[in-house]
């Protein structure tokens, strides 16, 4: 049967005549009437008891519409969610970040998409950097956001986002919270708080201070950034950050100074390498960009990833 067929029987029966019919479809009485006789053909059974002028509907005809008028509706309704999925307002975006994105600047940009998006969905999932990969090679996310390590294992699309050098964060009254840089040697006896063993940023710090043969006392151990900087600012230790941690900390009673020599690396997006963006997520992509530009107006992280 065909859709325009069944549209002007659907609008006869809500209007009660082929000029009404005709006027609501935008077409002529004459269509409309052979659009009528054509369905009747097909359905197999009497739809209108013609009286005169008049066209009657059969009580076929009234059983026969609430199929085709539930019909229309959900057809109608596929159109409107496909206007909305082109025109980015309907979706579900899954983002795996490491957790000091989540805690800063991340928790803006999907504030500022949904007012813009209000009907799209998004899950927000706090993962390490192996999780993160991972959800990327399953397919199971649609955003990775972390610092680069190798991903090709992983099948992932890597975009280089910009490099951050690593902050020495340490309480505002410390005899070190002088003008200029840090050198390593000079804080070898402070305490440290630290992220947990295995984080990329801990074993990037680990190592640089092997190659300089600086022993740290490592006070605490916990999981986060967050963490880690509200008990500098309590004054339990002295910590090596990403610079991003500096949106968390209060600077009444947290300090950060730059560190000889640096400690640096990249942040990168992640995306599926055999999994096409949607509409929405590269809507996503586009906010969270305006976002790390602002990350680069503050200083935060540098314009262009070190060249080699």
């Amino acid at each position: 049967m065909k859709l325009r067929a069944l549209e002007a029987f659907d609008s006869y029966m809500r209007h009660g005549s082929t000029r009404a019919a005709a006027d609501a479809m935008g077409v002529g009485q004459p269509l409309v009437s052979k659009l009528l006789s054509s369905l009747e053909k097909e359905a197999g059974f009497k739809l209108f008891e013609r009286r005169r002028n008049h066209l009657a509907p059969t009580a076929e005809a009234l059983m026969f519409h609430e199929t085709v008028a539930r019909m229309l509706d959900a057809y109608r309704e596929i159109g409107n969610e496909a206007e909305a999925i082109s025109q980015q307002r309907r979706g579900n975006i899954v983002i795996a970040a490491q957790p000091i994105f989540c805690d800063t600047f991340l928790v803006e940009t999907i504030a500022r998409f949904k007012r813009s998006h209000p009907e799209v969905g998004i899950r927000l999932v706090d993962l390490g950097l192996g999780e993160v990969l991972r959800m990327i090679a399953e397919r199971s996310c649609d955003i990775g956001l972390g610092i680069t390590l190798e991903a090709d294992g992983y099948g992932a699309n890597v975009t280089p986002l910009g490099r951050c050098e690593a902050r020495c964060a340490l309480p505002v009254d410390h005899p070190r919270n002088k003008p200029g840089a840090i050198p390593l040697p000079r804080i070898r006896n402070e305490p440290f708080v630290e992220l947990s063993p295995g984080s990329p940023l801990r074993t990037r710090i680990d190592y640089l201070f092997q190659t300089i043969d600086v022993r740290r006392n490592i006070a605490v151990e916990l999981r986060t950034l967050r963490g880690v900087c509200d008990l500098v600012g309590h004054g339990v230790g002295i910590a090596v950050i990403d610079p991003i941690a500096e949106l968390l900390i209060d600077p009444r009673r947290v300090a950060t100074k730059p560190l000889i020599p640096t400690i640096d690396w990249e942040i990168a997006l992640f995306t599926p390498r055999d999994k096409p963006l949607s509409s929405a997520a590269q809507s996503f992509i586009d906010t969270l960009q305006v976002d790390i530009d602002a990350l680069r107006q503050k200083g935060l992280i540098a314009a262009k990833p070190r060249s080699a």
